[in-house]
């Protein structure tokens, strides 16, 4: 079963039927589209109260309607749909940023607490900054997120979409190529 899209009324609809999609009939779910992007962008700014938020919502709006069309029901209003995906969409980034907002809040709070380091410790840290950058990025990103974010390596493993024995070889070979670095440091200083 395929589906098209029918324009009744100005309003456009999805058809259930047995035939191929016709591309006039996506065109005008395409027109459609475009013609409430001036509508969507003024509930966009109404709920963002940014224009630069604003745009990047109704574009993202705009995006998952072409990508989902074929979720678009028989009979619905256009204009509903996409305002509704529009605000799913803002209220999944407030949620975002409310979420974010709090665990910065909780860093600073935190940051606040804790002793300056000394100097040396200052000059250990810089340096090991320094090192790991030097590392690759596959090196880097499995070294961090197994040493300084404390994860397991499945847990690892799981984020990087990679076996956990990988997660394992690129966590030794950063640490090994950490060591060569730290002692060949050593050695010229």
């Amino acid at each position: 079963m395929t589906c098209s899209i029918a324009r009744r009324k100005g309003i456009s609809v999805l058809k259930h039927d047995k035939q191929p999609d016709s591309s006039a009939d996506a065109s005008y779910f395409r027109k459609d589209l475009l013609a409430l992007v001036p509508a969507l962008r003024a509930f966009a700014r109404f709920l963002a109260r940014n224009a630069s938020q604003a745009d990047d919502l109704v574009q993202e709006t705009i995006l998952q309607a072409l990508a989902k069309a074929d979720q678009f029901s028989q009979g619905s209003n256009l204009k509903a749909w996409t305002f509704s995906i529009l605000r799913n969409l803002f209220l999944e980034q407030a949620r975002r940023s409310k979420k974010e907002q709090e665990v910065l809040d909780h860093y600073a709070s935190r940051t606040e607490s804790l002793n300056q380091p000394s100097a040396p410790d200052r000059e250990a840290i810089r340096d090991l900054d320094h090192f790991l950058w030097q590392l690759s990025p596959l090196l880097r990103e499995s070294l961090v997120l197994i040493g300084a974010q404390e994860m397991t390596y499945e847990e690892a493993a799981l984020i990087c979409n990679v076996s956990v024995g990988t997660m394992k070889t690129r966590v030794s070979r950063a640490r090994t190529q950490l060591l060569e670095l730290t002692q060949t440091a050593a050695g010229k200083a």
